[in-house]
C-alpha cells in the first residue's frame, strides 16, 4: 500500500456495466443518457468499462490509444499476458473514454478463476451457466485492470462504480486483494425479486419472511444471488434506483442501501418547448389513420371525440399490471355506457410477444382504407380541375358557357360515382374488428388474450372502449402502425402503467417529459419518486392515502395519477384505476390541454442535470469512507451545512421564495435545492438496519405519510445516510461492511479489525457473500 495520501479532490472514476456499448436492456439507456453530465463533471478523468462485443463495438466505439502514462502501462501489462482490450471513445453524446475487455481471450483461465472465487468468497459457479461464466471472466478482468492501474497511478483516488450483478464479481476481489480502490455498487432490480414476482407470490407483504437462500436455490440462481449479495456487502457504498427497491434490497440482500440514485432522462432530446402540443396533434393524426383502417366497417365513432390510452413494456403480464389494465378497461366501458357518454376510448397494449405474421384483417383494413383515400383524392383533383375550367371559361354574355356556378352533376360524373361506390362497398365487414394485429403463436393460452375474452372486450359497436393488442415493437416501417415509439407516445392522450413490480419505470417517465399524462402505482420507483417531489401536500396523499375515495383534484391536474397497490386489496386497486381513467376521459378538451402543459412542466424533475447529483453524492460518500483522514478538515463546515439543511432557514429552490412558510403552495418543484439528499447529510454516524428513515417506508410499515411531524414533512426524502466503515490507513479494501446498530468505532476497534483482516486466508475474517454460514 502507498504511504502517501491520494488526491480525493480530483479522483479517477471508472464506471463498469455489462451494457456499456452493448445494448441488452434498460441499463444501456441509463448509462448512455447519464454520460453527458458525468463527462461534464469529470472530463477525461471518467472512463467506462464493459465487455467487448465484436458485433456492436465497431459501430459503437472509435478505437484509439490512450495518452495517460498510467493507463498506457496498465493496458500494456494486460496485453502482454494475453488479454485483449479495446480502448477508444464511445460514439454517443459526451464521447466518453471506454475500455472493452474480450472475455473469451481469458477463457482458458475460467476454471482457475472459478476455484479462486470459491476459495476467496465462497461463491459457487455451475459449469453450464454461460451468463455467470461471462460475469466471472469480466469481473476478474476488471479487478485485474484496477489492480494494475492502482499501482501505476499513485496520486489520484480511484472510484469504481459498478452496476448490477454481472459486474459485481470485481467488488469482492477488490476487497480481498486490498486494492486501493473505493467502490460503489448500484442494483437496478434484485435478481431474486424478479424471480419471486414472476412466480405470482404476494411479494411485498412477505418480504421479511422469505428464506432467501432457499428461494434462490429453488429457482436455480443461488450462485448469481451470491455474486449479487457479495457485491452488495463488499462495496463501500450501496445504492438502488428507488425507495421500493431499497426496501426490497434490505430484506433480500440483507443490507440497507446508503441512498437512492433515481434514473433520469436526457430531457433535451424530448424537449419541444411550446411545440409539444403541435407534435401531439401531428402524431395523433397518424394514429387516426390506423384506427380508420383497423375499425373499417365498424368505424362509427367521432375521432375528434376519441381518446387514445396505451400501456407498453416487456411482456410481463402480472408484473407490468396488464391484468389490472384490461379489467379496468372493462369497468370503464360499463361506466361510460351507463353514463350515456359519447366519448370513445381506444386502448393500445404494446408488448412484444411470439407471433407468426400480421393478421389478414389488419392488413386488409389498412389496404382498403388507403384505396378509399387514394380514390377520394383522385376524385377531388378531377372536381377541382372541372371547377377551375368552368370558372375560367365562364362568360355571362355567352349562355353556352353555362351557369355561374356549375351543378353537382357536372362536377361529379357518373364514372366518379361508380368508382366511389366500389370503394365504399369494399369497406363492408361481417366480422368484428380484430383485437390483435398479429397471429399469436400461442393464441389459446396467451394470458392477455385470455383475459380479453373473459371480460368480453370484443370491439362491438356498442362498446365505448375499443382494444388493440399490438404484440410487436413499434417502428416507422411497420405496415400497420407505422410510427416510432416516441411518435406514438406523443400521439396518445394517456399512458397507463399499473405495475406490480417496477424498480423504476422509464415508460411513465418518458410520458412525463413528452407532456403526456400517465397512471402509475406506489409500487413503482417512478411513482414513489414523483410523489415525494411534487410540492403540494395534498398531492402527496392523493390516491395513496388509505381513504382513496376522497380524491383531491390537485394530482389529477398535475397529470400523474398514482394507484395504491401496496395497502389496498386487488379489487380496490382496480376501482382506483377505473376512477382515474373515468376522471380523465370525462375532462373537456381544454382541461386536457391544460393538463398536458402541467405534465410537461414536471420534466426538469427527471433531467440528469438534477438527478446526476445523486451519483456525485454516492461517489463523495465512498471517498469519505475510504479516506476519512482526508476529509477531517471539512467536518466543522459540514455540521453547519447540515444544521441549515434540515432547518427552516433552508429556502433554496422553494417556490415561495426566501423566508416563505413551508405550507405556502407553489408550482410543482423539487424539494429543496434539487433532489433527495445533500452533502450535509454525509455524516459518519452509525445507522441501524431498518427502513424507518426511508421516505417511502412509512407506507411499507403500515402508516401513512402524513403521520410524521412537521420537521419530517419538510425534510428530504431518503438522504444519503452513512454507516461508518473507516479503514486503517484510509485504504480501500481493508474492512468489510457490517450492519446492525452499533456504537461509533474507536481507534482500538480499528486496530483490532486491521489485525484480523491482515490474515487473508482466514475464512472467518470476512463473510463476503453474506450467504455462507
Amino acid at each position: 500500500m502507498a504511504t502517501e495520501k491520494r488526491n480525493v479532490r480530483n479522483p479517477r472514476l471508472f464506471e463498469v456495466a455489462w451494457e456499456v456499448a452493448n445494448k441488452v436492456g434498460g441499463i444501456y439507456t441509463v448509462i448512455k443518457t447519464k454520460v453527458p453530465v458525468t463527462v461534464k463533471e469529470y472530463g477525461d478523468r471518467y472512463c467506462l468499462m464493459g465487455p467487448l462485443s465484436y458485433k456492436t463495438a465497431p459501430m459503437e466505439v472509435e478505437a484509439y490509444e490512450p495518452t495517460e502514462p498510467a493507463l498506457i502501462a496498465t493496458l500494456a501489462a494486460m496485453r502482454e499476458r494475453g488479454a485483449k482490450v479495446l480502448y477508444g471513445r464511445w460514439l454517443i453524446e459526451g464521447a466518453p473514454n471506454v475500455i472493452l475487455f474480450d472475455t473469451n481471450s481469458q477463457l482458458h483461465k475460467l476454471d482457475e478463476w472459478k476455484g479462486d472465487l470459491w476459495n476467496l468468497a465462497g461463491i459457487p459457479s455451475p459449469p453450464n451457466d454461460t451468463e455467470t461464466n461471462d460475469a466471472i471472466l469480466f469481473g476478474y478482468l476488471v479487478a485485474w485492470f484496477l489492480g494494475e492501474y492502482a499501482t501505476h497511478n499513485m496520486e489520484q483516488a480511484i472510484v469504481c462504480h459498478l452496476h448490477e450483478w454481472q459486474a459485481g464479481v470485481a467488488i469482492p476481489l477488490c476487497r480481498k486483494r486490498h486494492l486501493d480502490v473505493t467502490t460503489v455498487f448500484t442494483t437496478h432490480a434484485t435478481l431474486l425479486g424478479r424471480y419471486l414476482c414472476a412466480g405470482s407470490v404476494d411479494f411485498y407483504n412477505n418480504l421479511q419472511y422469505f428464506d432467501v437462500d432457499h428461494e434462490a436455490g429453488k429457482r436455480g440462481i443461488y450462485h448469481r444471488y451470491c455474486i449479487e449479495r457479495s457485491a452488495t456487502h463488499c462495496a463501500d457504498v450501496f445504492t438502488t434506483v428507488s425507495h421500493i427497491t431499497a426496501y426490497e434490497s434490505e430484506h433480500l440482500l440483507k443490507r440497507k442501501p446508503d441512498g437512492v440514485v433515481p434514473n433520469g432522462l436526457n430531457v433535451v432530446k424530448f424537449q419541444a418547448m411550446h411545440e409539444f402540443q403541435n407534435l401531439h396533434a401531428t402524431s395523433k393524426a397518424k394514429i387516426d389513420d390506423f384506427v380508420r383502417g383497423h375499425f373499417y366497417g365498424h368505424y362509427d365513432f367521432d375521432l375528434n371525440n376519441t381518446l387514445y390510452l396505451f400501456t407498453a413494456g416487456r411482456y410481463e403480464y402480472r408484473n407490468k399490471g396488464v391484468d389490472l389494465f384490461v379489467e379496468s378497461l372493462a369497468r370503464l366501458n360499463h361506466r361510460l355506457q351507463a353514463m350515456g357518454s359519447t366519448v370513445t376510448v381506444v386502448a393500445f397494449i404494446i408488448m412484444p410477444a411470439a407471433t407468426h405474421s400480421y393478421t389478414i384483417d389488419a392488413l386488409k383494413g389498412q389496404a382498403v382504407t388507403k384505396q378509399l383515400r387514394d380514390t377520394v383524392t383522385e376524385i377531388q383533383n378531377r372536381i377541382g380541375n372541372r371547377l377551375f375550367e368552368h370558372a375560367a371559361r365562364y362568360n355571362d354574355s355567352k349562355p353556352e358557357t353555362g351557369a355561374l356556378v356549375p351543378e353537382l352533376s357536372e362536377l361529379l360524373t357518373e364514372e366518379d360515382r361508380v368508382l366511389l361506390k366500389r370503394r365504399i362497398f369494399a369497406l363492408k365487414r361481417n366480422s368484428l374488428p380484430p383485437v390483435t394485429t398479429h397471429n399469436m403463436a400461442d393464441d389459446g393460452t396467451d394470458p392477455i388474450l385470455s383475459q380479453i375474452r373473459r371480460v368480453q372486450l370484443f370491439n362491438r359497436d356498442t362498446d365505448r372502449v375499443k382494444l388493440v393488442f399490438h404484440p410487436d415493437f413499434l417502428n416507422a416501417n411497420n405496415p400497420i402502425l407505422g410510427l416510432d415509439y416516441e411518435e406514438f407516445v406523443r400521439g396518445c392522450h394517456m399512458g397507463v402503467f399499473p405495475s406490480y413490480y417496477e424498480p423504476w419505470g422509464y415508460t411513465p417517465a418518458e410520458c412525463t417529459v413528452m407532456g403526456i399524462p400517465s397512471i402509475t402505482t406506489n409500487l413503482s420507483g417512478f411513482g414513489s419518486f414523483m410523489q415525494d417531489l411534487i410540492e403540494k401536500p395534498e398531492v402527496r396523499g392523493t390516491f395513496l392515502a388509505f381513504s382513496w375515495v376522497n380524491v383531491s383534484s390537485s394530482l389529477q391536474d398535475e397529470g400523474i395519477y398514482i394507484v395504491d397497490r401496496r395497502t389496498c386489496s386487488l379489487e380496490d386497486s382496480i376501482n382506483q384505476l377505473t376512477d382515474c381513467m373515468v376522471n380523465f376521459v370525462t375532462k373537456s378538451r381544454r382541461q386536457r390541454i391544460n393538463q398536458r402543459n402541467r405534465v410537461e412542466r414536471l420534466s426538469p424533475l427527471l433531467d440528469w442535470k438534477n438527478l446526476g447529483t445523486e451519483y456525485s453524492k454516492a461517489r463523495q460518500l465512498a471517498l469519505r469512507r475510504a479516506y476519512p483522514d482526508s476529509f477531517e478538515s471539512d467536518e466543522e463546515g459540514l455540521d453547519e451545512v447540515e444544521d441549515d439543511y434540515f432547518g427552516s432557514g433552508f429556502t433554496a429552490g422553494r417556490g415561495g421564495g426566501a423566508g416563505s412558510a413551508f405550507s405556502v403552495p407553489g408550482s410543482p418543484r423539487l424539494r429543496g435545492a434539487a433532489t433527495p439528499g445533500d452533502i450535509g447529510t454525509l455524516t459518519e454516524e452509525m445507522q441501524g438496519l431498518s427502513t424507518s428513515d426511508f421516505r417511502g417506508s412509512q407506507v411499507w410499515n403500515g402508516t401513512s405519510f402524513s403521520s410524521g411531524t412537521d420537521d419530517e414533512e419538510n425534510s428530504y426524502p431518503q438522504p444519503l445516510h452513512t454507516k461508518v466503515r473507516s479503514r486503517g490507513g484510509s485504504k480501500s479494501g481493508a474492512s468489510t461492511p457490517g450492519f446492525g446498530t452499533s456504537r461509533a468505532l474507536s481507534e482500538r476497534d480499528l486496530a483490532k479489525a486491521d489485525k484480523k483482516l491482515s490474515d487473508v486466508g482466514g475464512s472467518e475474517a470476512m463473510n463476503l457473500n453474506g450467504a455462507s454460514k
